[in-house]
């Protein structure tokens, strides 16, 4: 869409002027507080991306009982600062992760807990203020990934269907047929041209294909949104496409104050145009089942260490990520519940280990004991005994700045985490 609307430019000024009374802006700054992840790469930017399924207005058949905004696709992608390439990472809305405070708008806080990713969408959306929900949104991915968020860009159902229909539909090739009553679909297998309801739900379904999890249909967007993008390049020659594709697109976009507008989204387009498709990559960040942790957990998924601490790492410093390479070393995941960890408190503050062991139970790890270490230190440490190398770094990619030692006079079977003064809780 971005980079369609530089050709806008030129198809007259009033089409120009529509476009950009069309885009919604929200003012997120007052919102997001202070503690926020240094910016590592300046030049570079990261635009968080979020398909909301609010249910409001011509949104409202799509969902029963919902009185909150919600978010059903979210995205982070970074563009390096040489626009020479961009990685796009989806976020599963099933990934359980920390949601920080947040304002709810409606003058009261929401209170620090654990639960799917998206949740932070509809709590800083409580009173229907965009604003809100991107901000406690983008507070949640700040903490949870390091990565210092720039801009974002919320588009809904409506905007979407909008843009599929510019086209003509899109093809798609489903294996097996779906009929999914939840996503409105009933699609036969083979390839076919999707449009209007077809095409939403067709990267909406979810229980009806495949596994049933958000996971596949992730893989389904992502194809979708590729096939989008290639047809949108050769199909929108004309004036008249191309107006009703922007049209569409910018009537359900909502941005942040300094993006939005024509002008600010044509001016990153003009940056992007150049990266070429080998080096526009889309995956997904590394997760497993959360049931490997919690067995009663059937619901969710977590993401998986040390592999997602590395992803984001990567991207935090402007480098250029392997998909190949970050899936083969995804292959064997090393599931938290299986790393045992004695806790020592180095702090010399009563009772921080007990808190610290608290933290690691409900991110699913093992702890067998807990302690004061022989002396205090200003800095949080794991060390292991030989054979759980694996074990010790996937705990020690929690830790920013930390790093895993292997330690000969180590107790064997399990990682001891050193609390020190500098530690911040888990990431």
């Amino acid at each position: 869409m971005a980079v369609l609307l530089v050709a806008a430019g030129g198809a007259g000024a009033w089409i120009y002027q529509n476009l950009n009374g069309n885009i919604h802006s929200a003012d997120i700054d007052d919102k997001l507080g202070a503690d926020r992840p240094a910016n590592m790469s300046p030049g570079s930017k990261n635009i968080l991306v979020v398909g909301s399924d609010s249910r409001a207005g011509d949104n409202g058949k799509y969902g029963k009982g919902l009185t909150t905004m919600q978010s059903d696709t979210l995205m982070v992608m970074h563009v390096a600062a040489n626009r020479e390439w961009a990685t796009v990472v989806s976020l599963p809305r099933d990934s359980w992760v920390g949601i920080p405070e947040c304002d709810r708008g409606n003058g009261t806080r929401s209170t620090p807990h654990h639960f799917k990713i998206n949740e932070a969408f509809a709590v800083g959306g409580t009173s229907g203020d965009v604003a809100g929900a991107a901000a406690c949104t983008i507070k949640t991915v700040e903490q949870n990934t390091g990565l210092r968020i720039d801009h974002f860009m919320s588009i809904d159902f409506q905007g979407f269907k909008g843009m599929v229909n510019a086209l003509d539909g899109i093809e798609v090739c489903p294996e097996t047929a779906i009929h999914d009553k939840k996503a409105h679909l009933d699609l036969e297998a083979g390839c076919q041209t999707v449009r209007d309801e077809k095409a939403l739900g067709y990267v909406r379904t979810r229980y009806s294909v495949g596994d049933g999890s958000d996971l596949g249909r992730i893989g389904r967007q992502q194809e979708f949104m590729e096939a989008l993008v290639a047809k949108a390049q050769k199909k929108l020659t004309s004036p008249t496409a191309l107006y009703g594709f922007l049209n569409s697109a910018t009537k359900s976009l909502t941005t942040d104050k300094e993006l939005a507008g024509v002008t600010p989204i044509a001016a990153l387009a003009s940056e992007l145009k150049g990266i070429p498709g080998d080096r526009l990559t889309f995956l997904t960040v590394p997760n497993y089942a959360r049931e490997a942790d919690v067995p009663t957990d059937k619901a969710n998924v977590v993401w998986q260490y040390p592999q997602a601490a590395d992803l984001f790492a990567s991207l935090a410093k402007d480098k250029e990520v392997d998909k190949k390479s970050l899936e083969a070393a995804s292959k064997n995941p090393v599931y938290a519940a299986t790393i045992q960890v004695s806790v020592l408190n180095g702090t010399g503050k009563p009772g921080q280990a007990a808190t610290v062991a608290e933290a690691l139970r409900t991110a699913g790890y093992t702890v067998i004991g807990t302690g004061n270490a022989p002396q205090s230190t200003p800095r949080t440490a794991v060390t292991f005994p030989q054979g759980l190398d694996r074990q010790a770094k996937a705990l020690a990619s929690r830790l920013p700045g930390t790093r895993a030692t292997q330690d000969a006079a180590a107790a064997p079977g399990a990682v001891t985490l050193t609390v020190g003064e500098d530690f911040d809780g888990l990431r």
